[in-house]
């Protein structure tokens, strides 16, 4: 495959950055002035606690940027070289001067393979080399404009790179679609029977139901006049017959732990605070590289952060051998798979996380803790019975939404491989070239692609 190297301003119609003058605020506008900030997961991300402006002030700024649809824009200040691609008609919102918006000439350069092309390593080293600053680094239009480009130089290959690794993020995002949904619902159910407390009840037989009996015999309880009682320690009415536990009667708390330096060949599974955050799951490490103690984590456990609970990092394991994880974690240790599920809903709870948040300690804002005996001393409304129904209830949720992470994690490793192997013409995408095909050629090629870069290009076809 061969490569023309254009520097950007070659190949875009507009580069300019946001705004830079002083905008007023308006609390009651319908348009918003966003920030590098906003610039999330390659998504432009905001919501109704981002800064508003009126009609006006958007179109005075609006006429000088030209943001729209499939513009690039680009992140210059701060965490420089993230991207996203603008993804509607009509827009209500424009940017300030801390990102930088590209508009590609589409018949020599399409925004898919610009916004892949800045997240390659070399791409992402050499846009932090080009910033300036004494306090905070900051790329400049004018460097932006002569950043090089290696384009292909059959136009049809470069709409090729960016359908692959476009179909592989479009699959990511519809797991994450999925799994909020999911937790969601698993949310919405825990707040009816636990919070409500109008969990099934078959009134005929004086218990608990589980949903899809008859209709006439299971019915929400406080709905349908079940019988409350107020509790002093919670300050509120509960259900006849409902106990008061704190976490640490519900679930023991793990300090089993293991020294990975005493295996320094053995590869570990670990949940680190910084791997999680970027991932969302564990990173694999060898023993050696673990330069201290860490917890073990077993197949019924749950993983609470301690360290600026706000952030509400919950992590729910599934089985798998040589688990473990930072010590900044709680471990949960449950006694079956309903009380897990049901304390995973707990731990994700508003009134659980502002517990820890409120309880939390530290000298800094950015590193404080809450003390694990504090956390586990939350109290909740118990009824085993009600929480193992439950737990079952929404086991086959919480199973597929793992899944789909675990998905996740294989289909982010592909792209990541794919990426400059697509970019340096190494893997040749076709026209016809599927997410399956690029998963099965990961897959048959994974021994082999260490040393990718002395071997004849693979070229991917639909069989």
């Amino acid at each position: 495959m061969r490569f023309n190297r254009k520097k950007i301003n070659e190949l875009a119609l507009n580069v300019t950055d946001g705004e830079h003058a002083t905008v007023i605020d308006d609390a009651l506008g319908e348009y918003y002035l966003l920030s590098n900030k906003n610039i999330k997961d390659s998504r432009v991300v905001f919501d109704d606690s981002d800064r508003k402006i009126s009609l006006d002030s958007f179109k005075k700024i609006n006429k000088r940027t030209k943001l729209e649809n499939h513009d690039v824009v680009i992140a210059t200040v701060g965490s420089i070289g993230r991207t996203a691609i603008i993804r509607e008609d009509k827009l209500c919102y424009d940017f300030q001067r801390s990102v930088g918006i590209i508009k590609t000439n589409k018949n020599k350069l399409i925004p898919e393979y610009l916004h892949y092309y800045f997240q390659l390593p070399f791409v992402q080293k050499r846009l932090l080399n080009l910033s300036s600053g004494a306090v905070q680094k900051c790329l400049f239009i004018s460097d932006l404009k002569n950043i090089d480009i290696d384009v292909p130089e059959c136009f049809e290959t470069q709409k090729s790179i960016a359908k692959v690794l476009s179909d592989l993020d479009a699959k990511i995002e519809l797991n994450n679609r999925i799994n909020h949904e999911l937790e969601a619902m698993a949310k919405t159910l825990y707040d009816y029977w636990f919070v409500q407390f109008d969990f099934p009840f078959d009134f005929a037989q004086g218990k608990p139901n589980v949903p899809g009996v008859v209709a006439e015999r299971s019915r929400g309880y406080k709905s349908s006049g079940g019988k409350m009682v107020y509790n002093a320690e919670l300050k509120r009415e509960i259900p006849e017959g409902w106990e008061v536990k704190t976490l640490a009667k519900v679930t023991a708390v793990s300090n089993e732990s293991v020294n990975p330096m005493l295996n320094p060949d053995q590869e570990f599974k670990h949940y680190s605070i910084p791997t999680y955050d970027s991932t969302k799951t564990y990173g694999i490490e060898k023993g050696i590289d673990i330069r201290s103690n860490k917890f073990v984590v077993a197949e019924s456990d749950i993983l609470v952060s301690k360290l600026n609970p706000w952030f509400s990092r919950v992590i729910y394991p599934i089985k798998e051998d040589d688990l473990i994880c930072s010590t900044e974690f709680v471990v949960w240790r449950t006694s079956n798979t309903n009380i897990k599920n049901y304390l995973f809903m707990v731990a994700k709870g508003e009134h659980f996380i502002s517990h820890c948040s409120q309880s939390a300690t530290g000298t800094s804002n950015s590193h404080k803790r809450v003390n694990p005996t504090v956390m586990m001393r939350y109290k909740v409304p118990f009824n085993s019975e009600v929480i193992q129904k439950f737990g079952a209830t929404i086991n086959s949720w919480i199973k597929i939404g793992i899944n789909k992470q675990i998905e996740n994690k294989q289909l982010i490793e592909l792209r990541d491989w794919l990426l400059p192997m697509l970019m340096n013409g190494q893997v040749v995408s076709t026209g016809s070239t599927t997410v399956k095909e690029a998963e099965e050629s990961l897959s048959s090629s994974a021994e082999r692609s260490r040393s990718m870069a002395a071997e004849p290009s693979v070229e991917y076809k639909k069989g």
